[in-house]
C-alpha cells in the first residue's frame, strides 16, 4: 500500500530564520553591562535549558545560582588561579593568552553554576559503554540556554578553567557532582561582530568541508562509489 504523503511540519519562514539567526549570532560573551535579568525571563532561560534532550532522560544538569558577592569573587579566584596555570601550560603563546578576557563574573548580571549531577552512574540506558553522554547531554541544556538568551537579547559566556573540586567545595556540592561550568548571563553593550578569539586572532573557524567524511575516516563526503543493489 503505498505511503500518504508526510505532512509539512516545517516552521514559516520568519520562524525558521529567527531559529538560524539565534545560532548564527550567539558568541560566547565576556564583557557585560551589569544591569539585572528580569525573573521570569531567567525561568525562560532555564526552562529551555531543561528541555534539552538527554541520553535515557537521564536529565544530568543542576543549575546553582551564584547570587553572593563574596562567592562570586571566590570563584573568579579560582578561575585566576587556572587562567595562570593555562598560560604557563601555552608557553610562547603564554604573554598572548594573558591578554585575553577569559570571563566576566563581576560584572555580569547573573552567574550560574552547571553540574553534573550526583548518582548519575544509575542511569546505565545509553551510557554503559559512553558514561560521557551525562555530559553531553548537560552540553545540550546549556546550549539550549545560549540561544534562547541570545533570542532574549541577553549575552551568555561560559566559563571553564576552575578545577572542579574547588568549585564543588566553595559551593558546598556534594559528592558525586561536578561542576562543568561557570555562566555569566546578562545584558552586554553589544554583540561581537564575529567570536572573540577570532577577532583576536588566536583562532579561526574550520572549514566545515575539512569535518565530513563519508563511509570511512578521512574519505571526504560526496567521493564514495555507490554500489548497486
Amino acid at each position: 500500500m503505498p505511503h500518504s504523503p508526510a505532512p509539512d511540519q516545517a516552521f514559516s519562514a520568519a520562524e525558521r530564520d529567527a531559529v538560524y539567526r539565534a545560532i548564527f549570532e550567539r558568541r560566547d560573551m565576556r564583557h557585560f553591562a551589569g544591569g539585572e535579568v528580569a525573573p521570569e525571563v531567567m525561568r525562560r532561560l532555564l526552562t529551555a535549558a531543561h528541555h534539552a534532550p538527554s541520553v535515557g532522560f537521564m536529565q544530568p544538569w543542576r543549575f546553582l545560582r551564584v547570587a553572593s558577592p563574596a562567592l562570586r569573587r571566590g570563584l573568579q579566584a579560582l578561575v585566576e588561579q587556572e587562567r595562570v596555570q593555562t598560560g604557563r601550560a601555552l608557553g610562547p603563546r603564554e604573554d598572548a593568552f594573558m591578554h585575553l578576557k577569559v570571563e566576566g563574573l563581576m560584572d555580569a548580571a547573573e552567574v550560574w553554576v552547571v553540574a553534573l549531577a550526583d548518582g548519575r552512574e544509575r542511569h546505565v540506558f545509553g551510557r554503559r559503554t559512553l558514561p560521557q553522554m551525562d555530559l553531553a547531554s548537560t552540553a545540550c541544556a546549556i546550549q539550549n540556554l545560549w540561544l534562547a538568551a541570545r533570542a532574549e537579547g541577553l549575552g551568555m559566556g561560559w566559563v571553564s578553567m576552575f578545577d572542579p573540586a574547588a568549585v564543588a567545595s566553595l559551593l558546598g556540592m556534594p559528592a558525586g557532582a561536578e561542576p562543568i561550568a561557570l555562566l555569566c548571563i546578562g545584558p552586554v553593550p553589544h554583540f561581537y561582530e564575529e567570536p572573540m578569539l577570532q577577532q583576536q586572532r588566536w583562532a579561526q573557524r574550520c572549514a566545515l568541508d575539512n569535518m565530513l567524511f563519508e563511509d570511512a575516516w578521512g574519505q571526504p563526503l560526496g567521493q564514495c562509489e555507490t554500489v548497486a543493489g
